[in-house]
């Protein structure tokens, strides 16, 4: 990795109880070994039941933290969470355009409970304004829905709605199909090389919350630190069913938990190095 690789820059809401947004983004990036940087469009008062309160940041204020981080360190990759507002979403869209850097956009506009969190004329300036601009969106079937216009109840359908948004210009679509009924998951990426369809096992747990989050968190930090669009999208989809598998299980048994984002990625390697070679070894036993 040189220098001038693994800068993300996530703009998104803050979830206080760190399940999602801004926190499970930086977490998620942290667990890859990427740099995180932040542009907060949104403070919330939310748990593993629900949201109690939404404080949208002002315009001005998302464009600021975001010129901040690009005239000084820069971005490898740009990761687009939530936006709230019209206004929100044209800023960043100046932002973004002609960026020399790559570009996710997760479509944050429908709610776990079905609830839609940008109104029609926001939705309208997401589709037509930054959708065109992203190099790759990932929307769940709801967001896919809501983009195309299509009715989506397989994974024919899932793919097809890839190319309606290929076609409005995105490079390619992570299209998530975790909605659609049976016992596998598949999502499929679709680019101008085809529809790649990818099938993993369906975990039957309520600690779901930040899954979108984190999955194209993932995709963000792995890109930016070299990979592949295909690689990344498939570290991506292991770490995102390993950090659900192993979920520390807190919160109300009502409510969506968090995912365990520490996931100890360098395992492998940790223990492949000896325990002599630990440099804090003469430490231990010290006191002041």
């Amino acid at each position: 990795m040189t220098d001038s690789q693994g800068r993300v820059l996530i703009i998104a809401g803050s979830d206080s109880s760190g399940g999602a947004g801004i926190q499970a983004d930086i977490k998620t990036c942290a667990a890859f070994g990427a740099y995180t940087m932040t542009a907060i469009t949104a403070v919330t008062a939310q748990n593993t039941v629900g949201v109690q309160a939404v404080e949208m940041m002002p315009a001005t204020l998302v464009k600021q933290q975001i010129e901040s981080c690009l005239s000084d360190i820069g971005a490898d990759v740009v990761k687009i969470g939530m936006l709230g507002t019209k206004e929100i979403i044209e800023v960043v869209a100046e932002a973004v355009d002609e960026l020399d850097a790559f570009v996710i956009l997760d479509p944050v506009a429908v709610a776990t409970s079905g609830d839609a969190l940008l109104d029609e004329d926001a939705l309208v300036v997401l589709r037509d304004k930054l959708l065109p601009l992203a190099d790759l969106v990932t929307p769940n079937v709801p967001e896919a829905e809501l983009l195309t216009g299509l009715n989506i109840e397989d994974v024919d359908d899932l793919t097809k709605a890839g190319d309606v948004l290929l076609e409005k210009g995105v490079y390619a679509a992570l299209m998530k199909g975790g909605h659609l009924s049976g016992k596998s998951v598949v999502d499929v990426l679709v680019s101008e090389e085809g529809a790649n369809i990818m099938s993993g096992p369906r975990l039957h747990t309520r600690h779901t919350h930040g899954t979108g989050c984190t999955l194209a968190s993932a995709v963000a930090a792995n890109m930016a630190l070299g990979l592949d669009l295909d690689e990344a999208v498939m570290r991506a989809r292991e770490f995102v069913f390993e950090a659900i598998r192993s979920a520390p299980g807190f919160g109300s048994t009502k409510g969506h938990g968090p995912l365990n984002h520490g996931l100890a990625l360098m395992e492998e390697e940790e223990a492949e190095t000896p325990a002599g070679k630990n440099p804090f070894a003469a430490l231990k036993g010290l006191t002041t």
